[in-house]
């Protein structure tokens, strides 16, 4: 038994394409692509009249936990070192794992409403390691989106912490299966010291896998790098041997050319995460000069990836540096296709069926030429009618088929109320 999707436009974002099309999905896979396809005994029709089949998309850096940190008291701080020690940190800190649970339930659904399928998300909760991403998926898991999922190991709870973020981390990584992939992960720079980037460069041997870091996100990554460790950032990751092909470098906003472009030359791929930037008021990154292995992520803030496309190209036309944002959205899943060996966002044969339902109605002619355009000045996650991931339609009819959200928001507000709690406390 399958699902064909009839009568809809079937968008492909590089090279782009826009073109009315069926779609026939079996099992996890778009396994039909044609004109008029006749469906077969037992498949379920859907018919679109003219909606767009959009892929689904991808937050290649995330921070699931930070979605009960919304709107907590006292977090006005003039400088990103405080906003780090004063607010973030304490707040990882005071994480637990059924907080780590719900979280990662609450993330996921809003992630899930705004069409994006995949979220690769960076996870510190140092007084609750062990588990906690098992805690992770499981909240993924109950909403039905596609997760890669690191520890961000650091020395900021000392050797014994350092230690337990590379068990958890690696450990996940070898055993996530199914709709999970797992990354070696790791916090800023200036918070690793020789040891845990050795440790780091073992972990990914014993993962097979690549690494997930912030870099440069704000000028105190090389201050205090050189301060503490004697070398800038870049430099360390690379006489370490951490960065490749397989990496995933967060923000990247403070970087001198020689540096950035020994990071492209390594082939890692590059995360522009627009948004937090503005939001932690740490500069503008230059979108344009990240390669052509560049692409998005949401961090701290919600997962609409519409949002972070438009936000993206917005402020690099500002800054006279406009960027290819398709290409930005596409690599998304070229990222996410490393991780599980599959193809996933082309809308064709043997790709994975994760997918969209747009219920835009454009005022304008849509074709593969204006595509940009409407991603940026027209479409929207308000859009999204329906998703399916792994060829299970997980939301229909702007419902979320799994979970109740009511319900999530509810268990989301009492961890909060419990995390902010001991925030308080522990002051």
């Amino acid at each position: 038994m399958g699902t064909v999707l009839k009568g809809g436009y079937v968008v492909e974002l590089e090279p782009a394409v826009v073109e009315r099309v069926d779609l026939r999905v079996e099992g996890e896979r778009i396994v039909a692509r044609g004109p008029d396809l006749t469906p077969e005994a037992d498949d379920e029709v859907v018919a679109l009249s003219g909606k767009l089949v959009f892929p689904g998309l991808v937050s290649a850096h995330h921070r699931l936990h930070a979605v009960l940190g919304r709107g907590m008291p006292n977090t006005a701080m003039e400088t990103y070192q405080d906003i780090l020690e004063k607010v973030l940190w304490p707040y990882e800190d005071a994480l637990d794992l059924d907080a780590v649970q719900v979280a990662g339930c609450a993330g996921g659904l809003e992630a899930l409403q705004c069409g994006t399928t995949t979220v690769c998300t960076l996870h510190s909760s140092p007084k609750a390691v062990s588990g906690s991403l098992v805690r992770l998926a499981r909240g993924l898991h109950e909403v039905g989106v596609r997760g890669v999922l690191a520890y961000a190991v650091s020395d900021r709870s000392g050797a014994v912490g350092r230690e337990e973020g590379l068990e958890e981390t690696v450990g996940f990584a070898q055993k996530a299966k199914g709709r999970f992939r797992g990354q070696v992960g790791a916090g800023p720079c200036f918070t690793l010291g020789q040891d845990a980037l050795q440790g780091l460069a073992e972990a990914l041997k014993a993962a097979n896998t690549g690494l997930h870091l912030p870099l440069a996100e704000d000028p105190l990554d090389e201050r205090l790098s050189n301060e503490r460790h004697g070398a800038s950032p870049v430099p360390r990751l690379l006489d370490a041997g951490l960065l490749s092909p397989r990496s995933q470098l967060a923000h990247v906003g403070h970087l001198a050319w020689a540096d950035l472009a020994q990071v492209i030359a390594t082939g890692a791929w590059i995360v522009h995460t627009p948004r937090a930037n503005q939001g932690l008021e740490v500069g503008y990154a230059p979108a344009l000069k990240f390669g052509a292995r560049a692409t998005l992520g949401a961090d701290g803030v919600s997962a609409d990836l519409f949002a972070e496309a438009q936000a993206a190209y917005l402020r690099s036309r500002e800054a006279g540096q406009p960027i290819d944002v398709l290409r930005y959205l596409a690599n998304g899943h070229r990222l996410v296709s490393q991780h599980f060996g599959v193809p996933l966002g082309p809308m064709r044969e043997g790709a994975l069926a994760d997918l969209l339902v747009l219920d835009y109605l454009p005022a304008t002619p849509l074709t593969a030429e204006n595509l940009a355009w409407h991603v940026v000045f027209g479409l929207g996650s308000r859009h999204v009618e329906a998703v399916m991931v792994d060829g299970v339609w997980r939301m229909w009819a702007r419902r979320p088929l799994s979970v109740n959200p009511s319900v999530v928001a509810e268990q989301a507000r009492e961890a909060a109320a419990a995390v902010w709690a001991r925030m308080a406390e522990s002051k």
